[in-house]
């Protein structure tokens, strides 16, 4: 399972204490390199949530050592391409259900980050997944969860977007990223793997349960 990337979201981590938390994700880092820092930024809008603002992700930007990966769970994305251009972002997800034009958005990320993702919620299909969408993306993300709020139970109807991803990765990109996110855990965590993805992002259960990050990371991947 070394091919498989975990990716902690911060959302779940323990504000009180978020320089601890990512010490130790830095510190987990220096022995599991595969391994981002999951941001998930919402507008109040497209999710009726709110979460971090630029002040506080360029604190994070400088503090943390992995690959920075944000889910843009927002009613207008193109307008934070630029916004979030200097912290140092490696993935910039957008919902496919938040644009008319996904091809257009995905190749105006490219000119900046070096990944660019769309996400799928529970409830829409992979039609709008041509061959030529899939060759321009990087990353594609498969929320196995309504988007917006951590602590949710998994959707088990998500698997079968999950194995459907994975024979379009094989015809039309093979070096497609296929994450999923939402109720990931030591048992969930078996069950997208073996579907195909290769990107787990966990909140809850890797940041509020017992054992250490090390014990967590090791658990979601085998």
């Amino acid at each position: 399972m070394n091919n498989i990337t975990i990716a902690p979201s911060l959302l779940s981590a323990d504000f009180f204490n978020l320089s601890d938390e990512l010490n130790s994700l830095n510190a987990l880092y220096k022995v599991q390199k595969n391994l981002w820092l999951h941001l998930d930024i919402m507008d109040g809008h497209f999710v009726p949530n709110l979460t971090f603002g630029t002040p506080v992700l360029k604190k994070i930007s400088n503090k943390c050592h992995m690959p920075l990966d944000a889910h843009f769970m927002v009613s207008n994305p193109k307008d934070y391409i630029n916004w979030f251009k200097d912290l140092n972002i490696h993935n910039f997800t957008f919902h496919i259900e938040a644009t008319d034009d996904p091809m257009a958005l995905s190749r105006e990320i490219k000119k900046i980050y070096p990944s660019a993702g769309i996400s799928v919620n529970p409830g829409t299909n992979l039609e709008f997944l041509t061959p030529e969408l899939i060759k321009n993306i990087d990353l594609l993300l498969i929320m196995t969860v309504e988007p917006g709020f951590g602590g949710q139970g998994f959707i088990d109807s998500t698997l079968d977007k999950v194995s459907l991803a994975l024979e379009m990765k094989k015809k039309f990109n093979p070096n497609l990223t296929i994450q999923v996110d939402g109720g990931i855990n030591g048992e969930t965590s078996k069950k997208v793997i073996e579907a195909g993805a290769d990107n787990l992002v966990s909140g809850s259960y890797f940041f509020k349960t017992d054992s250490s990050m090390s014990q967590k990371y090791s658990s979601l991947i085998h």
